[in-house]
């Protein structure tokens, strides 16, 4: 089994802000804590256009510890 993947709802919100999606970033401001699980939010991610895989490592952490 692999260790749940977080990312930082602040670098989810401020590459949606970049694209002018202002509602879709409010939205995930108000639903979402500090850290969102990808695997549990995958489908989500990617409607959203989140490339994780172009996120700075530092953005994507491995656990919420």
């Amino acid at each position: 089994m692999t260790a749940p993947v977080y990312v930082d709802k602040v670098e989810v919100i401020a590459d949606l802000r970049l694209r002018q999606l202002h509602a879709r970033a409010d939205w995930v401001d108000r639903e979402f804590t500090g850290l969102i699980d990808t695997h549990k939010n995958a489908a989500l991610l990617g409607m959203l256009g989140i490339d994780l895989g172009a996120m700075a490592s530092g953005d994507v952490v491995a656990s919420r510890s």
